[in-house]
């Protein structure tokens, strides 16, 4: 009785921890390239805070969506070549990170409220220009789960889960061995208390087909975090044209650092591709 209370109090706490908002100030904005701030508001009247970046007329614009606990200062060097090739780029704190507001994490369902209003704004803003996303993790669930202005003329998911309740176990079972089948269960149940979402709706893989647009699924071959198995899982169920990028010797991490000129390289190509003015 004592360790099934124990398990218990532990799993409440981590429950708390992982869906607590993180909050954090972007700080000065950098001067190296022309920033434009802004805050938007979502279909909930919540605020998401981003950065817009002017590119050449034309060219296009691209998205970026941070991992989750981040913020848009994590997009910022993929901002930068972005805009140096000529595309005109958004970064965004997607809700309850950084200086947007909202009350918990959760897992992409919620911040896809947040990847909708960028797209609003984007469109607004460059109404005659294609439009792409670049989401990392959360940002790649969080672009499963938006509902869409207008479908995007391309799409990169990078590391994304095929499941809350696969991704639980694979981390919980990286850090706690045997241990983590027990907690599992026990964290999948506090999600509708938590942050009002079943661990049935956070099934991208289910989601993922509603995604009517070019994508590239990018993963790293040791990433433990999400197995190559998902990854390949989650690929088989995008519609086409699609294209799956493993990358070797990649984990769980930013694949923009673990190599910049092979992921610079392979990400202006696909963004071309689909990319070209009308």
């Amino acid at each position: 009785m004592v360790t099934v209370l124990l398990l218990a109090i532990l799993s409440f706490a981590a429950g708390e921890l992982l869906s607590r908002p993180v909050r954090k100030s972007a700080g000065r904005v950098p001067q190296d390239i022309k920033i434009q701030t802004v805050i938007l508001q979502t279909l909930a009247n919540q605020s998401v805070s981003g950065w817009f970046i002017q590119g050449r007329q034309g060219q296009g614009a691209v998205l970026l969506l941070h991992g989750v606990r981040g913020h848009r200062l994590d997009m910022l060097e993929r901002a930068r070549f972005l805009n140096k090739a000529g595309y005109s780029v958004m970064l965004i704190d997607l809700p309850a990170h950084g200086e947007s507001t909202g009350n918990r994490i959760s897992f992409g369902f919620h911040e896809a409220k947040g990847v909708t209003a960028a797209l609003r704004y984007l469109t607004q803003q460059l109404p005659d220009e294609k439009i792409a996303i670049i989401g990392v993790s959360l940002g790649a669930a969080s672009v499963v789960f938006a509902s869409m202005p207008a479908p995007p003329s391309a799409v990169v998911l990078e590391s994304l889960f095929p499941s809350i309740t696969e991704a639980l176990i694979d981390r919980l079972n990286l850090h706690m061995g045997v241990l983590g089948t027990y907690f599992a269960p026990l964290l999948l149940w506090q999600l509708p208390y938590k942050i009002g979402v079943s661990a049935k709706q956070l099934r991208p893989i289910a989601a993922i087909s509603a995604i009517h647009a070019p994508v590239l699924i990018a993963s790293g071959s040791k990433d433990q975090h999400t197995t190559r198995a998902e990854t390949s899982r989650l690929f088989q169920a995008a519609n086409a044209p699609k294209e799956l990028w493993i990358i070797k010797g990649a984990g769980h991490e930013d694949l923009h650092t673990f190599d910049r000129q092979i992921y610079e390289t392979r990400i202006l190509i696909f963004l071309a591709k689909y990319m070209q003015p009308h």
